[in-house]
């Protein structure tokens, strides 16, 4: 698959992109294949099994309710809050899951709306859910398996799906993604890559940065305005999720009471800092991480870059090359729109990479695939516009990753705060460390990306699965959850 930045940076919902963005995909898929089959008037009962880490983790990191509004044909990158919870409370009442519902209405699901495609009412709740947190099927270890019969109790459609990480979606016995409803398609690129070695060798062979062999990928898809507009989106997204979070006070929902602080950090840094005094970046940094991630953990409106367990970093390093970079000046719209384009241009490339060799999924891999790529992606990023070589963007993502290496996902009770919230912090602040040290040298290094990526995907293979998102091990099992 020919991976774009637009894959690696999506529109979703808190709190988690592999337990919460792609079940909501995946059931939203199959109720679309139904309806497009012409069955839905005949569906009589719904099964939904969930599978290894996705039943251990899937009440703290929202995928039960996300599974209900996937089948209602909810979109995340759609869906309004108050859309959310008005579904929620009328299943919630009534038992019984509309599918389609959204489809018929045009509600939360950019691929249907205005469509006049029926729905189906079935009786079902969460209760009706079956989990399996000690069966991992053989593809992937976040597996989900949804079934509709009809009156007298023939199977009408069952497909098994698997969140592969980043919201991405893979259904089982098809090799293509699927995203945003659809079979993601394979495009031409002049510019293919899946190491960086490959990416570098374009670099040299073309004269281009590496932002600028991303931009070239991406023109098969869209023009050059849409590119620009859509990552001008994400960007603004991204603003927003921090925005909102800045508004929000009291505590974290889930139960652990955990206090939001990017309120009150926000407030006293302002006081402290009037004028943005460079000495104060690095408490700066620390506040976008933090305020990304609480509104994430929240159930909030973020960004998955490339994953929603590690979204507060890319903003964070993007929010310190758009505001203290040297020689920037955060009142210049347009050298702030390249800024935002050519930074997560060449993140996404680096996305591409670890997606393509290894794996962004915590439950696969640990946090070294989360918090780990987000580093890498976010180092390469601000290499970029500090007007970095491509073998020092190359440097700059290697340095972050391999001090990210044996990284484990540990939530305590199965949510997205501890230690998520402060991870996102501390790793804002490595990728920036690590774009600095590779401008001082000259690209040349002894380990590459690329072998760091390896030695990435060989440690997660080695890892007990309970450091792999299932809430078992560490932090998880040695922290009381009260």
């Amino acid at each position: 698959m020919a991976i774009s930045a637009f894959d690696l940076f999506s529109v979703g919902v808190g709190p988690s992109s592999s337990h919460t963005v792609g079940p909501m995909r995946a059931a939203q898929h199959f109720v679309e294949r139904v309806r497009r089959e012409g069955a839905l008037g005949s569906v009589a009962s719904l099964e939904v099994e969930l599978f290894g880490s996705l039943a251990a983790t899937g009440h703290g990191h929202g995928t039960f309710t996300a599974v209900l509004l996937g089948l209602e044909g909810f979109d995340p990158a759609q869906i309004l809050p108050a859309e959310s919870e008005e579904a929620l409370a009328r299943i919630e009442t009534s038992g019984i899951v509309r599918l389609g519902g959204a489809l018929a209405a045009g509600l939360g699901s950019a691929a249907a709306s205005g469509s006049s495609a029926a729905y189906a009412e079935v009786p079902f709740a969460i209760a009706d859910i079956v989990l399996r947190p000690l069966t991992v099927l053989p593809r992937h270890t976040n597996g989900m398996r949804f079934r509709v019969r009809d009156g007298v109790g023939e199977v009408l459609e069952e497909q098994t799906y698997f969140s592969v990480g980043g919201g991405f979606v893979v259904r089982e016995g098809a090799e293509q993604t699927v995203l945003d409803g659809l079979e993601a398609a394979i495009s031409e690129q002049p510019y293919p890559f899946t190491t960086a070695a490959e990416l570098l060798a374009h670099t040299e062979a073309s004269g281009l940065s590496v932002a600028e062999v991303m931009r070239s990928n991406e023109l098969v898809r869209r023009d050059a305005a849409e590119i620009q507009a859509g990552l001008s989106h994400i960007w603004r997204v991204m603003e927003e999720c921090k925005d909102a979070a800045l508004r929000r006070t009291g505590v974290l929902p889930g139960g652990l009471e955990v206090r939001r602080r990017a309120p009150d950090w926000h407030r006293r840094l302002t006081a402290q800092d009037p004028d943005r005094d460079p000495r104060y970046w690095q408490e700066w940094v620390n506040l976008v991480a933090l305020a990304v991630n609480e509104e994430n953990a929240s159930g909030g409106r973020v960004v998955t870059a490339p994953t929603n367990g590690a979204a507060g970093i890319i903003p964070a390093v993007l929010f310190y090359a758009t505001h203290y970079a040297p020689g920037v000046d955060p009142a210049d719209a347009a050298a702030r729109e390249r800024i935002v384009s050519d930074f997560l241009l060449a993140a996404a490339a680096i996305g591409v990479l670890v997606k393509e060799q290894a794996s962004i999924s915590g439950a696969e891999v640990g946090c070294q695939g989360e918090v780990g790529s987000a580093s890498s992606m976010a180092a390469a990023g601000l290499a970029q516009v500090l007007g970095g070589s491509p073998a020092q963007v190359e440097n700059a993502a290697e340095i972050a990753m391999e001090h990210n290496l044996g990284l484990t996902c540990d939530p305590v009770g199965g949510l997205v705060q501890i230690p998520c919230i402060e991870r996102n912090a501390i790793a804002a602040s490595q990728a920036i460390n690590a774009a600095k040290m590779a401008l001082m040298g000259d690209g040349a290094h002894h380990v590459s990306l690329d072998q760091v990526i390896a030695t990435m995907r060989e440690t997660g293979r080695d890892m007990s699965d309970k450091y792999k998102e299932t809430s078992t091990g560490g932090l998880a099992v040695n922290v009381v959850e009260c």
